[in-house]
C-alpha cells in the first residue's frame, strides 16, 4: 500500500515538472541579462562606474570627476603636481626691459623674467676709476675742496623731489653730486615714480671727501680705499647710492631693467651692494651726450640679463 502510494507521488512530480518547463525555455533572453544587470549592481556597482566613466559613457560625479584645470568652473580636484605647476606659473612676474630700437635710436618695453642681481666686482670698480679719469675727475680731498667746487657750481643739489629724497642723516654739504649724475637722477625718478604711483626713491650717499673716506674705513671694513686705483668712485661726486630697503621685488626688478642698457651703453656702472642694501651707482658724462650712434645694434633681450658687470 505504501509503496503504491510513494509511486503515485512521484508520477505527480514527474507531471509537473514536465508542465513548467516549456515556459523556462520560452523566457525572453534580455530577462536573464536584466538579472545579471541587477546582480552587477548590487555586488560590483563601483568597479562598473568606474569603467564607465573611463570610457566616456557617462558624466563623472563624486569621487569620479575628472582632474582639470580647465578653469574656475571646473569642480573636480586637481592632482597636487598640477596645483603646484599652476602656483609657479603665477608667481612668475615679467619685467619691463629697455632695448634698441635699430638705428631709431629709440627704446621700446619688452618684457623678460625678474633680472639677477647686479653684482659688483673688482674689475668693475677698477673700470669706475678709469672712467672718471677719462672725464677728467679729480678726488675731493677735504670739506675744504668741497665747499670750493660748491661754490664754483662744479658739483650741485641732489634734485630732491617728491619722487626723491635724501637721508636726513647725510651732512648737508655731501648732499652735491655732479650735473650729469643729477640728471640722471631727476630721469630715473620720474620713471619710478610714474611706475609706481606714490613711490619714492632715496639717496643714502653721493659726494665723499677722501679725508672722509679714511675715517669710514676705519669704523666701516667694507668701505672702499680712499686712493689707487680701486678707490671709492664717490670720491669724485659722480656716484650716488640709492637705498633698497623698503622696495618691493617688483621695484627692484624694474629698477635692475632700467639700469642695465645704461650700462651696456657705457653711461653708468653699477654695483648692488647687500650690507648696505643699495644700488651704488656712477654716472658718466656720456649719460648727458645728445650725440646719437649712426647705427646702433638692438640689444639682444636674454643678453641684457647675462652681460652685466666688467
Amino acid at each position: 500500500m505504501r509503496s503504491s502510494s510513494l509511486i503515485a507521488v512521484l508520477i505527480a512530480l514527474g507531471l509537473g515538472f514536465t508542465a513548467i518547463a516549456p515556459s523556462i525555455a520560452a523566457t525572453p533572453a534580455h530577462a536573464h541579462r536584466h538579472a545579471a544587470k541587477v546582480k552587477g549592481k548590487r555586488s560590483g556597482s563601483k568597479s562598473v562606474k568606474a569603467s564607465r566613466v573611463k570610457q566616456g559613457k557617462v558624466k563623472p560625479t563624486g569621487k569620479f570627476k575628472a582632474e582639470s584645470t580647465s578653469g574656475p568652473r571646473t569642480k573636480g580636484r586637481v592632482h597636487p603636481a598640477l596645483r603646484a605647476t599652476n602656483r609657479r606659473s603665477r608667481r612668475q612676474k615679467t619685467w619691463p626691459q629697455l632695448a634698441s630700437k635699430g638705428d631709431t635710436g629709440k627704446v621700446e618695453a619688452v618684457h623678460l623674467a625678474m633680472p639677477p642681481p647686479l653684482r659688483g666686482s673688482h674689475e668693475s670698480l677698477v673700470h669706475q676709476n678709469e672712467m672718471a679719469e677719462a672725464d677728467g675727475l679729480e678726488r675731493i680731498l677735504d670739506d675744504a675742496d668741497l665747499n670750493d667746487r660748491i661754490a664754483h657750481g662744479s658739483l650741485v643739489p641732489v634734485p630732491v623731489s617728491s619722487a626723491l629724497s635724501v637721508n636726513a642723516n647725510l651732512p648737508e654739504n655731501r648732499r652735491y653730486c655732479r650735473p650729469w649724475t643729477a640728471k640722471f637722477l631727476t630721469d630715473l625718478s620720474r620713471a619710478h615714480s610714474a611706475r609706481f604711483a606714490g613711490a619714492s626713491l632715496e639717496v643714502t650717499s653721493a659726494v665723499r671727501t677722501v679725508e672722509y673716506q679714511r675715517q669710514l674705513r676705519h669704523i666701516n671694513g667694507n668701505a672702499a680705499a680712499a686712493d689707487g686705483d680701486v678707490a671709492s668712485p664717490h670720491l669724485t661726486g659722480g656716484t650716488i647710492d640709492i637705498a633698497k630697503a623698503g622696495m618691493t621685488s617688483r621695484e627692484i626688478g624694474w629698477i635692475r631693467a632700467w639700469l642695465i642698457p645704461l650700462e651696456q651703453q657705457g653711461k653708468i656702472d653699477v654695483e648692488e651692494e647687500f650690507r648696505q642694501s643699495c644700488f651704488h651707482i656712477s654716472v658718466y658724462k656720456s649719460y648727458t651726450d645728445p650725440k646719437i650712434p649712426e647705427k646702433t645694434a638692438p640689444l639682444n633681450p636674454a643678453s641684457m640679463l647675462a652681460a652685466h658687470g666688467r
